[in-house]
């Protein structure tokens, strides 16, 4: 599955001396960012396209890849990693001078006779750390966040997919010069010496554990970090749900990418009245998606495999532990560790002490928990730790409501799943262990900018507040405070 796929003689630096490597590009990108804090929008547009034009047209190329990697089907390579660059980079296009435009504030009170407004300049030098389960799609679009606000950028990849990686590199040393973008693959021992450099911002997509070491080799240099992490998002079907549009929903966003993505539904809660019909609705939905069958589904053209044996052993581990402390099997179970393969799984009665209730599953495994009182729901997702999405199908207003006042999660969906991700004007990120700061769009340009207050004086009125601090300075003060 793992078959090598050469799209270009790239020979990564000897690790001996990729060290030596990584700081002699990083040195060359100081210059450059120095250059870049005065590029024209007209500049930064080229970028942009080049970069989109060149994905598009290697789109054969990234369903072959995608396929070695990880079997992974060309329409979710067209939705989940072309579709995304190419939006992103068409907002950018369409927006970008009026996000570099300065943003004129008005003064306050005290500060009559000045004329401020925030301007933004880029931070400068960037690295960007991406994952292996949609690797075009999170390194690219952080890229074009960062060419439009004007930075350089290091590219760390994922070695886990080394097709898709492979591909990525061709592309990006064919259209940018090495000190304006630049990339480098390999495992941690790449990522250790990048992150050991004084990086300007950080932009890192990952597990939490991984999110905490970027986030301390950051605080060395005291710069600027983005971290996209994850967590167990929650789904909540009450009893008013269109249980069969929310089933539908659901198979499809928990197991495109065979359950490898990081706001895909973790875990189901769904009210007892309803829980048997959304179950006979979940059957049919994967049915049609998948195959009517157990041999049918192992067969689907549509359904990823896991990235490699270690991923797939470990949720083999969390479906053996959830069943041998009692989780019942209602769909799927069926795994081959050789293939890389396990289906798509829906559990019930699932203890509390299973792994699978506090580890992130990162796979086609989803738990169904059966309840009664959506106070217990609530109180069961604020006692972990924050989501970075939380879905909710209901057609009562107040029970809506309820949910999104008394939970917090990065984004969240109502009567749909993952679709927030493609939402180009909302911020994307998490909060506190699902993630630090947002990206797309404009966010996503204001997290690679410095966000530079100007104040220019019109009527220098500072002269009346200079010692000796008389009276009548001290009666002026005074009257600031009041009527500030």
């Amino acid at each position: 599955m793992n078959t090598a796929v050469s799209f270009l003689p790239n020979v990564a630096p000897d690790a001996s001396n990729v060290g030596a490597e990584i700081r002699r590009v990083f040195e060359l990108q100081r210059e450059a960012a120095l250059r870049l804090r005065s590029s024209t929008r007209e500049q930064r547009l080229a970028r942009i396209k080049h970069l989109r034009d060149a994905v598009l047209a290697h789109t054969d190329d990234f369903y072959r890849a995608g396929e070695a990697d990880f079997k992974k089907p060309p329409a979710e390579i067209d939705l989940a990693e072309i579709l995304p660059v190419v939006a992103e980079a068409n907002d950018a296009i369409r927006k970008l001078k009026s996000w570099m435009k300065p943003m004129r504030v008005w003064p306050t009170r005290s500060t009559v006779g000045l004329r401020a407004w925030v301007q933004y300049e880029p931070k400068g030098r960037c690295l960007i750390i991406s994952p292996w389960n949609y690797p075009v799609n999170l390194t690219f679009g952080p890229l074009i966040s960062a060419i439009a606000a004007g930075n350089t950028a290091i590219l760390k990849p994922s070695e886990m997919t080394p097709n898709l990686s492979a591909l990525m590199v061709k592309i990006v040393r064919e259209i940018f010069p090495e000190d304006e973008v630049a990339i480098f693959e390999g495992d941690v021992k790449v990522s250790t010496a990048l992150l050991e450099l004084p990086f300007d911002h950080i932009f890192f997509t990952g597990a939490p554990a991984i999110g905490k070491v970027v986030m301390a080799a950051a605080a060395k240099h005291l710069a600027s970090v983005t971290l996209e992490l994850g967590g167990k998002s929650p789904t909540i079907i009450d009893e008013s749900a269109d249980l069969k549009k929310a089933a539908s929903n659901i198979i499809w966003s928990k197991y495109a990418n065979n359950g490898q993505t990081c706001i895909a539904p973790d875990h189901v809660y769904v009210h007892a009245a309803v829980k048997d019909e959304f179950v006979a609705h979940c059957k049919a939905a994967l049915s049609s998606a998948y195959g009517s069958d157990a041999p049918a589904q192992r067969k689907s053209p549509y359904l990823a495999r896991i990235v490699n044996s270690r991923h797939t052993a470990r949720i083999k581990a969390l479906l053996d532990d959830a069943k041998a402390k009692g989780a019942t099997t209602l769909i799927g179970g069926d795994v081959d560790e050789a293939a890389c393969y396990i289906a798509p799984t829906l559990l019930e009665n699932i203890p509390a002490d299973a792994k699978i209730m506090s580890e992130e599953i990162f796979g086609p495994l989803l738990p169904i928990i059966t309840y009664h009182s959506l106070d217990e729901v609530i109180r069961l997702i604020n006692a972990d730790q924050k989501p970075l999405a939380l879905y909710v199908w209901s057609k009562t207003e107040a029970n809506i409501q309820k949910v999104m006042q008394q939970t917090s999660s990065g984004g969240a969906c109502i009567n749909n799943s993952v679709i927030q991700f493609l939402h180009g004007n909302l911020p994307f990120g998490g909060v506190n262990n699902s993630g630090l700061g947002s990206a797309h769009g404009h966010f996503g340009f204001k997290a690679f900018s410095h966000e530079r207050a100007v104040v220019r004086t019109q009527i220098l009125m500072s002269p009346m507040f200079y010692p000796p601090y008389t009276d009548t300075v001290r009666k002026i003060i005074k009257l600031l405070i009041k009527f500030s």
